[in-house]
């Protein structure tokens, strides 16, 4: 559990400034940074976790949803053509082992990721298409009962 006094909130690590986006930039965004007075955020990365280089090739879920991978339905594919199903189903397994070890309950995570998307992702077509569905992290903390939220609606925990 942590112990700031702060509630714990899982982020995406992307979110706040680490080197973990696929092509290993950095960008800061402010609605989660604004975050950091109430929660004491704890930043991970699914695709990081679950053994994926970074900078990496993107990938998309192809034929099905986050909840289609995690019950064997649907893959998760490179844009050069790699199955990467198992390193996301790792990766959302790890951060819902952090969200236990911590005591978190919610999480803001990275809008149309094939790892944290929440509400839709990209089609697996890598057109920039969306589709219904969130991503393979998101489903299995959804499943785990946790609250998600992304960094285009997070400002609502601010209440």
């Amino acid at each position: 559990m942590v112990s700031s006094g702060r509630t714990p909130l899982i982020v995406s690590a992307c979110l706040v400034g680490l080197h973990t986006r696929l092509d290993g930039g950095v960008r800061h965004f402010g609605s989660v940074m604004a975050l950091e007075g109430r929660y004491c955020l704890i930043p991970v990365c699914p695709e990081q976790l679950g053994g994926a280089p970074t900078p990496r090739f993107p990938a998309e879920i192809c034929q099905g949803t986050g909840e289609d991978v995690l019950d064997g339905r649907a893959r998760v594919m490179t844009s050069d053509g790699r199955d990467v199903t198992d390193i996301y189903l790792r990766g959302a397994a790890e951060v819902l082992a952090v969200a236990r070890l911590t005591g978190a309950t919610c999480a803001v995570l990275k809008a149309r990721s094939p790892s944290c998307g929440v509400g839709d992702t990209y089609d697996g077509t890598f057109s920039h298409t969306l589709r219904e569905g969130s991503g393979v992290t998101a489903a299995g903390l959804a499943r785990a009962g946790l609250l998600l939220h992304t960094e285009e609606d997070c400002g609502i925990l601010l209440g």
